[in-house]
């Protein structure tokens, strides 16, 4: 029998619960808005080290901080950079893209003669009239920026892995076992590519998605580049997603499978984390090493893949591998057994004059639309729906949560709040002077006898993706209304990797204006 533990949390002067994945003994922990905590407090984390979609982490460190990005797909500003001093505890400290340009997926964070650099896909390249896709760059003097302009390596493939030899000579690998030379500087390729690298050959039975062979990841280590990859496809069948690993004497080849493979693998349908793959070592000034890895929540695909953390131990002959008993879905030691509880507020008063960093708008981006000044956010409306107006939106990390925001309209605008996957797929509440408005998947349905006036508070509360919309007059007494919906589709089945995503929107002619939104997890 599973025992349920209610953990107090003490967050700007108020006690809220935290309920961790597995039984413990009762401590305390300093979580944010009851979001999942990571850090136990007593010496041990649980996964996810980041919940919420965070995918295809890459990990770099600087003498004793770590920073880590993922893919940010169509988000705007995206690839945002975590900083973290115990590879469990993270903070967010800027974003290295602030315009449009297609989908980002799966980047590599690495440093390089003092300098800083992400490398990453864009599929849908907007620089080609959204046609095609490339590889580009962006780089920086430090992990905070300022990072620069995206420079277009004009080479194809995705998830470009960069390494360096001895020399200084630069190199890309690539998806599919592929390989590039770079010029000095980092900025443009200098060859034609080849194919240097098969893989691992897993077993033919295993239940996969396809072998794709993607990810490289480089590290030198004692005279070897590792090369650490992912296989069996990411969003197939829980069993599907893979980390592999192989070595060289070059960082072409030839390679050597380790014996060890698959380094990291969800073996069945039943475990808590599925489609566990695309991992990143990283190492402490120790020289104690560990994976950073993603996976979907057995259950809770809505949430995206999140980011995962295990231990690595090298062995005599020179390999790496989780040591036995090392498993994500139980309590595992920190690296270190300080550290400050930290994370990311998704609630906001609005009380600065920027975008916080747990927004971004889903690809329709322009700094005019929007304005944050004097405790209020004020957002031009867009489109005609959710589906094109681009709406506002944060990354959820609970299984379940509410939404809650006071807003106002002006003029013909419809807005509100949202659950949103993509332009066919999203669960809302709004309202306009004609009436309340209830969004499921992709249609709308009017109630004219519901109108708030022009100031309302609306709540949202997905309780394990049964959805139920409220709305209220002053704040305080609330009422339900009829019908709800229901989001546990709203995953990779649309396609694209997308998660649900919650937010606000304002649709049509007109503002909206966001006087307070307020995120609690529920679980």
């Amino acid at each position: 029998m599973r025992l349920v533990v209610i953990f107090f949390c003490l967050v700007s002067l108020c006690q809220i619960a935290c309920t961790p994945q597995q039984d413990t003994t009762t401590k305390p922990l300093h979580c944010i808005e009851n979001q999942r905590c990571p850090d136990q407090g007593d010496g041990t984390y649980l996964n996810p080290i980041l919940g919420g979609d965070y995918p295809d982490p890459s990990v770099l460190r600087v003498g004793d901080d770590y920073y880590m990005t993922h893919s940010s797909f169509e988000h705007v500003p995206g690839l945002l950079i975590w900083h973290s001093r115990d590879l469990v505890n993270w903070d967010p400290v800027c974003h290295a893209l602030t315009e449009y340009v297609g989908m980002v997926w799966a980047p590599d964070f690495i440093e390089h003669d003092g300098m800083f650099y992400i490398y990453f896909p864009i599929i849908n390249y907007a620089g080609y009239d959204g046609q095609g896709s490339t590889n580009a760059v962006v780089t920086a003097p430090s992990p905070d920026g300022p990072w620069s302009p995206v420079t277009d390596l004009k080479v194809g493939h995705i998830d470009p892995g960069h390494v360096a030899d001895e020399e200084g000579n630069r190199y890309l690998h690539l998806s599919g076992g592929h390989f590039v030379a770079l010029s000095d500087d980092g900025l443009s390729v200098s060859g034609e590519v080849k194919k240097v690298h098969e893989g691992w050959k897993f077993p033919d039975d295993w239940l996969v998605e396809c072998f794709c062979l993607e990810s490289p990841k480089l590290t030198r280590h004692k005279g070897y580049y590792y090369l650490t990859y992912a296989e069996g496809g990411t969003a197939g069948p829980p069993t599907s997603h893979m980390v592999a690993s192989s070595r060289s004497k070059t960082p072409w080849g030839p390679w050597e499978n380790s014996p060890h493979n698959p380094i990291v693998h969800t073996d069945s349908a039943g475990e808590t984390w599925w489609s566990t793959g695309h991992g990143t070592l990283v190492s402490t000034p120790d020289d104690d090493w560990w994976i950073i890895f993603h996976g979907y929540e057995n259950g809770f695909r809505t949430l995206g893949r999140q980011t995962l953390m295990l231990p690595v131990e090298w062995t005599d002959d020179g390999w790496f591998r989780v040591p036995e008993g090392a498993e994500p879905d139980k309590p595992i030691a920190k690296p270190f057994a300080e550290g400050e509880m930290k994370g990311m507020a998704l609630s906001d008063d609005f009380e600065g004059d920027e975008l916080g960093f747990q927004w971004h708008f889903n690809r329709d981006y322009d700094p005019e639309r929007f304005s944050i000044a004097q405790g209020r956010l004020t957002l031009e409306g867009r489109g005609s729906s959710p589906a094109d107006c681009g709406p506002l939106l944060q990354i959820p990390v609970n299984r379940s949560y509410e939404i809650t925001a006071e807003l106002e309209i002006e003029g013909g605008v419809t807005g509100g709040l949202l659950l949103y996957h993509s332009e066919g797929h999203y669960a809302g509440i709004g309202w306009s002077e004609a009436g309340m408005v209830k969004y499921e998947r992709d249609a709308g349905k009017l109630s004219p006898d519901i109108n708030p006036g022009k100031h309302a508070w609306l709540k949202i509360i997905n309780d394990r993706h049964q959805i139920e919309f409220n709305y209220s007059a002053d704040g305080k007494q609330w009422v339900k209304l009829p019908g709800g919906a229901e989001v546990s589709g709203y995953h990779n089945s649309p396609g694209n990797f997308l998660s649900l995503r919650a937010g606000i929107f304002a649709a049509g002619e007109g503002k909206l204006i966001c006087h307070s939104y307020i995120y609690r997890g529920l679980d």
